[in-house]
Formats: C-alpha cells, structure tokens, sequence
C-alpha cells in the first residue's frame, strides 16, 4: 500500500486469481490434486490435506504472496532509516480498523459457518452437528486470539494495543478456518490462541529482521496463522492424532507457501519488466497515490486545494463581508473610522497560529470587532506545547509538531490591537498550546475584481 503502480497491482490481481489459487485450490481440494487423498502425495501417506475453509488455500495463499511482493516493491519512503531501524508511520483511524474488523468477524460466521451448512450427507440430510461444531471453534477461536494477542504485546511493552487485539482476533479466525471442522472445541480454544499470541511475535520478526514493510501484518494475521492453525490440526483431530496427516499438513504447507513465493517473485519480476518497475516516483509517493493514481483526493479536508475550515455550526448566521443592507448586518469597516496611528489609515496583518477546535470562536470574535475577512490554514508546527509519546503496533513514537490553524486577517480602518486582543480573549483555554498573534505591516493591497488599492481594497 502507498507505493505500488496501480497497473502493477492490476496485473498481479490477474496472475494470483487466474493463476496462483486455482492451482493451490487444486492441489490441495480437487478430487486427484497431489495433495487431495486420490493424489500422489495422498496415496503415499493414505491420507488427504485437511485444510476445511481455506485457511492455507485461501488466506496463507494471500498472507505470503503479499509478503514477497512487499519485499519486492520495497518499504515506503521513510518506513526505516539508514541503519534499516523501523521507523513507524502511524495509521489514520484506530476507530475504523476495529470496527472493520468486527464486521469481518461477523461474515466469517458465512464463511465457516456457512461453508459447512452447504454440506449434506450421502442421502441430503442437513448435518445440524456438524454445523455447530464449525460454529463453536470459530467463536472460540476468534475471542481467544483477540484476547491472547493483546495480552502478548502487553506484557511486552505494557500496553493494551487494540490494533493487535484487532489483528489477534482475526489471526484466530483464520487459524481456525481451515481445523473448524476437524477439531474438538479445546482444540478450537489453543489454535486460537497460539494464533493471537504469534501475530505481534511475527509482525516484529518481519519488520524488525526481515526490514519488510507490511504496512496491515497481513502475513502475521493470514500467512504465518494460516499455515500453523493447519499443522495442528492433527494434535487435536476428532478422529485422533495420525503421524501421517501431520507429515500431510506439514508438507502441504510447505508446497503451498513455496509455490506461492516463486509464483509472486516470478510475476512480480514479469510485471516489473513491463511497466519499467513496480512502484510510483518519490514524488508521487509523497502526493498520495489516491490524487496521482486515482486522480481524486481520499481526505481532502487534510489538504490542496479543498481544505474544509469553516470550523463553525450553522447557527451562527451568515457573516456579512460585502457591507450588507439591513440593520443586523456585521460591518467590515468597523461602522465609525477608528484611526489607529494618528493619520492616515494603516495596513496591517494580524496573524494567529490557534488550536483548530477554537477557530469557530475566534470567527465570531473577528465579525464581533468588524473583521470578519480571513484566510484559514491547516498548519503543524511546534513550540511551548509539550511533545507526546504515541505507540504504533509496539513501536513508540514521538509527536512534536501539533496541529493548528492559521489565520490571517489584514485590518485598516479596524484597530489592529482590538482585533489582535479579540483573537486573544476567543482562543486563549490557559493551556500551554494555545498559539501566537503576530501583528505585521502590510506595504500594499490591491483588489483583483476592481483594481482598487491600498485601504481602498480592504
């Protein structure tokens, strides 16, 4: 994510979904693939691969693939520093990670659940037992991993990170996925939790050693808990532990991964040569991919030219900047001329640098003083505010530039220190952070529509 060329990513889509699954799916669940119990594999050990709902067919498949090509497109820019130490760039919204994870949690139940509901006996009879085993080991499963990832990284760094215990709950599904119809429900409960506890373990052990950028763990939640929630299957087997379907499902897993791997590094290989590489510029990198790739801005609130900083309700009313007409109307040039250096008006530029959340009041305030005319900036920058300590999959991290607004207001016939001391008053909470007024001179002003100049065009 962040720094592959969206034709790249198209043509991998192809080769893994018309090339790289359909073999997998049919090695290991068509009737004579190498692993099913009619292939070669099979017949040598008299047993098939057991894999119910995809955990490796499917999601380790996935896991790995992502993984190589990771490696093969290269982290983004600043992930790691010269020494190759991990840099974390944090994500945007922990909010909507978990709670995109918990409506995946509920379709799994479709894809466990669901898979196994399809299945009838030899004279159509729904196998309501079944189905309730699959239900149980998912359930157990899923909270089992959520709780045993988060308690994982807590008792490593001391802190209860809900993006693990977000990456631990799936981990567990996906352990589970392909042993839900094979295993006792204590069975069900340990994959669980071997999963969960092994996502922060091998999310580290990728970026710390490996120095790949996995930015969502997709290999410690799919691949890495794919692969081991299959090889257990045999330890907790309903029909008893067999030396042969382990030595199916270690073999099987390593077929399957190492298939994977030279597939992806092949294509990637492939696709690179094409396209004339894998990944967008440094430039483009920087932009975003969503304006140079997809030609439209993912959160333009944060940026360009739609920067959203009305910061205010709609019950405040129109603010009148034309002069207005009725009686109620807020006046730019302050009503009476208010002569700030004993002559001739002045220009001046009153700029602030406020807490975004005061930008609302300080508006009201400006219109209240008859200066209601501002340009509004997005900003960061630091000074007087402490810096703060954030935590991003284990990794700390320092915040020292804090999020501001700048506003700048040019005054004439307004007094620049009522206009400077109403900003002062309307954006002061007593905390440290609260910002500056900076009261500048201002050679000239002319108005683009009319040509008018000077205090004329204020």
């Amino acid at each position: 994510a962040g720094r592959i060329k969206f034709s790249a990513y198209i043509l991998y889509a192809v080769v893994i979904t018309a090339l790289i699954y359909p073999l997998v799916a049919g090695s290991a669940w068509g009737g004579s693939g190498i692993l099913s119990s009619a292939g070669y594999l099979g017949q040598a050990l008299g047993v098939g691969y057991k894999d119910f709902a995809g955990a490796t067919v499917v999601h380790a498949v996935g896991g790995i693939a992502g993984l190589t090509a990771a490696y093969m497109v290269g982290p983004r820019t600043g992930r790691f520093d010269d020494n190759g130490n991990s840099r974390p760039i944090p994500g945007h919204n922990i909010i909507y990670a978990v709670l995109g994870t918990l409506i995946l949690a509920f379709g799994w139940y479709g894809f466990n659940v669901g898979t196994q509901a399809t299945v009838l006996t030899g004279d159509g009879v729904f196998q309501g037992g079944a189905v309730g085993r699959v239900l149980l080991n998912t359930t157990l499963a899923m909270g089992a991993g959520m709780i045993a990832s988060t308690a994982t990284n807590y008792y490593r760094s001391g802190e209860a990170d809900p993006l693990f215990g977000a990456n631990g709950l799936l981990a567990g599904l996906v352990a589970i996925t392909g042993a839900c119809a094979h295993v006792t429900w204590w069975g069900g409960l340990i994959i669980g939790l071997i999963g969960g506890i092994q996502t922060p373990l091998v999310y580290e052990w990728v970026t710390d050693s490996l120095n790949i950028d996995d930015v969502c763990g997709v290999f410690a939640v799919h691949g890495s808990a794919g692969f081991i929630g299959t090889m257990l299957i045999p330890f907790f087997d309903v029909a008893g532990f067999s030396v042969n379907q382990l030595i199916m499902q270690v073999a099987g897993s390593l077929i399957i991964g190492t298939w994977t791997v030279l597939a992806t590094m092949g294509a990637m290989i492939v696709i690179s040569s094409l396209l004339g590489g894998l990944r967008v510029s440094e430039e483009e990198e920087e932009e975003g991919l969503d304006l140079t790739e997809h030609g439209t801005s993912a959160f333009p609130e944060f940026g360009g030219d739609r920067v959203a900083t009305d910061g205010a309700g709609s019950d405040q009313g129109d603010i009148k900047t034309d002069g207005g007409v009725d009686e109620s109307e807020i006046r730019t040039d302050g009503g009476e001329e208010i002569r700030t250096d004993g002559g001739d008006p002045e220009l001046k530029m009153i700029m602030s640098i406020i807490r975004p959340e005061k930008l609302g009041d300080v508006k009201k305030a400006l219109a209240e003083v008859g200066a209601p005319s501002l340009t509004v900036t997005n900003v960061s920058g630091r000074g007087s505010q402490p810096a703060k300590k954030g935590s991003w999959r284990g990794e700390e991290y320092t915040v020292d530039l804090h999020q501001k607004v700048k506003i700048e207001c040019i005054v004439a016939d307004v007094s620049a220190d009522e206009t400077a001391e109403a900003i002062k008053e309307a954006a002061n909470t007593g905390e440290p952070g609260d910002g500056k007024i900076f009261t500048l001179d201002v050679e000239d002003a002319t108005q683009i529509r009319t040509g008018k100049e000077g205090t004329d065009a204020v």
